[in-house]
């Protein structure tokens, strides 16, 4: 095989013979711009090099189609030549076995975008947990500097870690990255997780929703991004990846984004 011509595409072909990476997003109905940090996650990951299909069940996301029961593939929309999308609220629960477990719906979306490395799946705190089935992975909590949206991501916090054994996480504000606010609620959350569930929150992150989709991602978010890829996968050739060049400043998802991703801020 010929070597690679950069570290990005040494790390997709890395990627191209290996499972799809599952990162789940505890959706938080309290954080307005939940989409921007969706779109900012993918864009990290597109720096990478990597192709992401964001599978959309949040609460206020939008409706699985029908056709999503018998047919996944034909319901994944291309927001970007990196980027993929499925609205998808309600369908963990069509996939869900007499143990109350959905497990099989993430084996059946790795089959439907063959193309994707990554997997993020938006869901609730619920959801997730009959979704996760045990692997082995860092789910990210959602959170802006309104009250609600803290108690609402530990809340996420500790039912997955009660109900699925999870005790790692990430967290990802939609605030300023130099508001001083965001350094209490992060201490806040990990404070609380680690005195009364036993949980550690790993790593966080800002982004401002209101900035320019094409502005250049902060260091942060690359980090957070590179360190949920280690969580959920051997950490061979993903140093590589650390220093890759971005192929682009942002994912574009413009086109579409007021009738995908965009939709799950509202």
């Amino acid at each position: 095989m010929p070597p690679p011509h950069d570290q990005a595409a040494g790390l997709r072909q890395l990627f191209a013979s290996r499972q799809m990476r599952v990162i789940p997003v505890v959706s938080n109905p309290h954080v307005l711009g939940s989409g921007a940090l969706l779109e900012g996650l993918c864009a990290a990951f597109s720096e990478l090099g990597l192709r992401t299909l964001v599978v959309d069940a949040g609460e206020l996301s939008p409706e699985a189609p029908e056709l999503a029961a018998v047919d996944l593939a034909s319901c994944i929309e291309p927001l970007s030549p990196r980027v993929s999308y499925l609205a998808a609220r309600g369908l963990p629960m069509r996939y869900i076995n007499a143990h109350g477990s959905a497990a099989r719906l993430v084996e059946l979306l790795a089959d439907a975008a063959p193309q994707c490395q990554v997997l993020v799946l938006h869901a609730s705190a619920a959801e997730l947990a009959r979704l996760l089935a045990q692997r082995e992975v860092r789910p990210v909590l959602l959170a802006d500097t309104d009250v609600q949206s803290v108690t609402h991501a530990y809340a996420g916090m500790k039912w997955l870690s009660q109900r699925a054994g999870v005790m790692v996480y990430s967290l990802l504000l939609a605030c300023s990255p130099q508001l001083r606010l965001a350094q209490r609620i992060a201490e806040q959350l990990s404070s609380c997780g680690d005195g009364f569930l036993g949980a550690v929150l790993r790593d966080w992150a800002c982004m401002d929703p209101r900035q320019n989709t094409n502005a250049p991602l902060e260091e942060p978010l690359r980090q957070l991004a590179r360190e949920l890829l280690h969580a959920t996968a051997p950490a061979v050739g993903l140093e590589a990846a650390a220093h890759a060049q971005p192929l682009r400043p942002r994912v574009n998802v413009t086109a579409l984004g007021s009738v995908a991703l965009g939709r799950s801020s509202h």
